[in-house]
């Protein structure tokens, strides 16, 4: 049976328009940020013949928990900016091999390219995820901006830092009740910082990188995509109320019980007063 174009998956195109909207929005500068997309063997099948490896590639992690699996991911060294025009240079299908430590690549990824260097820490955010909610499919990593600019001049305290997120915008803690991580200024593209973002991820979707950037989680690229969205227009709030000078009134911790019972979420334990 002829196979369709890979163009036109569904995945494809929403790694396309993705990675467009977040060089747009300036959290993806040069080769900055990476995506990577949990895909369905029979989301791949229609598309292309699971069986034609193009090339393997190594990799410094063990992923064995995820043998077998598909993933659509973008590439290290690459631009955003690039991917809606050049997508299989930019971005490539792989699977992980029963080793764990070998990718078949099936598609894209075209001059040698390889994987983002962040690959490990997104299988290990992946695994992490599925975990708690075996529907989590995305994880993303960028660099919003005001976000980060947070990370030099608030309390890198979780609780804090959550809770000031949490009373910049109303609609913060339906969006995110299980509030931010956040790990310590670590070396991107090593072990060591994916072990930490995982161990987090199994408590929030989003996880801070201070001085670097930002990792999200979720079900859907829309909703991964907007939960960092969120918390990213939540800092620009706080940075303008700190520019005007400072708070004067917020959101009580009432008000917050009071939303998360309209809402039906419940607030990560201990961050709200009675």
């Amino acid at each position: 049976m002829k196979k369709l174009d890979i163009l036109t998956a569904p995945y494809v195109q929403e790694m396309m328009e993705t990675t467009a909207n977040l060089y747009r929005l300036g959290w993806d500068e040069r080769n900055g940020g990476n995506v990577s997309y949990l895909l369905d063997e029979k989301d791949v099948t229609p598309f292309l013949d699971v069986n034609k490896v193009v090339r393997q590639i190594p990799m410094i992690f063990d992923a064995s928990a995820l043998k077998g699996r598909y993933f659509i991911v973008t590439g290290s060294g690459k631009y955003f900016k690039n991917v809606e025009k050049a997508p299989a240079e930019n971005m490539g299908i792989i699977r992980i091999c029963e080793d764990g430590k070998t990718l078949d690549l099936l598609w894209g990824l075209e001059n040698d390219a390889v994987p983002t260097s962040e690959l490990p820490s997104h299988l290990m955010s992946h695994i992490a995820r599925l975990a708690v909610d075996p529907k989590h499919r995305i994880v993303m990593h960028n660099h919003a901006s005001h976000l980060l600019a947070m990370t030099f001049t608030h309390e890198l305290d979780e609780k804090a830092f959550t809770r000031t997120l949490w009373q910049m915008c109303t609609e913060c803690l339906v969006v995110f009740p299980e509030g931010i991580s956040i790990i310590p200024w670590m070396v991107p593209g090593t072990n060591e910082i994916g072990e930490a973002t995982a161990a987090k991820m199994k408590e929030t979707r989003l996880v801070l990188w201070p001085q670097h950037g930002v990792y999200g989680a979720g079900e859907t690229m829309d909703e991964v995509f907007g939960l960092i969205e969120t918390a990213e227009k939540a800092a620009k709030v706080y940075t303008y109320v700190q520019a005007q000078g400072g708070v004067k009134q917020t959101i009580t911790d009432e008000n917050l019980w009071a939303l998360a019972n309209a809402f039906g979420v419940t607030p990560h334990p201990g961050y709200l007063g009675k």
